[in-house]
């Protein structure tokens, strides 16, 4: 799987590819990740991005001709790689909210991807009309742009494709199965008087999935109980 990100801000995305997973599955050839300066498609003559927004009001407007130009180079560069179609996410507040279904969905899916990272008051409307942009956001706040969002994105579908992780470590993390992980303990067996419940030391491999899955449910209807209402 293919991503470019398009950003203002490459030197944010410096550490993000060379570090830990990341790193291994770009190594693995599993995925790549190309990061582009949307600043170096702009012909005004004072290297321009943003104009103030008509009608008025605060901020300024990430503007059509530098944005549109360099999509075009993106999904031109993408499909001289590849023959797998390509879509266009913009990091948005406005968006649909990540989620884990929504990461296996991109991750399953048989694309390549465009990441637009927005900044100022956002992007002009026309870019997302006239390339079918789908809008994601990573959760009810804002942030001062969309670089650090596409990263939360890259990771949390990143870690999904297939030899990205070793077997069987998607197996019962948080949110697979529509529950939050249970409670994780290692050495030493006893800190600061709280020691690691018996169950998890008897080696009875039966009663210990169990105990997990208890808790799995006593923790989903504690910090999440949205989870059981939404069933």
């Amino acid at each position: 799987m293919r991503f470019i990100v398009l950003t203002l801000f490459p030197n944010m995305f410096e550490a993000f590819v060379n570090t830990s997973i990341i790193k291994r599955t770009i190594e693995k050839d599993i995925c790549s990740i190309e990061v582009i300066d949307i600043r170096k498609f702009t012909k005004d003559k004072h290297n321009r991005v943003d104009f103030p927004p008509f009608g008025g009001g605060r901020g300024m407007i990430l503007s059509c001709q530098p944005l549109a130009a360099a999509i075009d180079f993106s999904i031109e560069k993408l499909k001289s790689k590849s023959k797998k179609d390509v879509d266009i996410i913009y990091l948005s507040p406005r968006g649909k909210v990540l989620n884990y279904n929504l990461c296996k969905d991109i991750a399953s899916s048989d694309k390549n991807y465009i990441l637009i990272c927005g900044h100022y008051e956002g992007i002009d409307e026309r870019i997302i009309e006239e390339y079918n942009v789908t809008e994601i956001s990573i959760g009810d706040y804002v942030l001062t742009g969309g670089e650090l969002a596409s990263q939360v994105l890259l990771d949390s579908v990143i870690r999904l494709l297939p030899g990205a992780l070793t077997e069987g470590s998607l197996d019962e993390e948080s949110h697979t199965n529509n529950l939050l992980e249970y409670p994780q303990y290692t050495k030493p067996v006893e800190f600061r008087g709280r020691k690691v419940p018996d169950i998890l030391l008897s080696g009875h491999h039966k009663k210990i999935s169990e105990y997990r899955k208890n808790e799995s449910i006593r923790i989903t209807k504690k910090y999440r109980p949205d989870f059981f209402n939404n069933k």
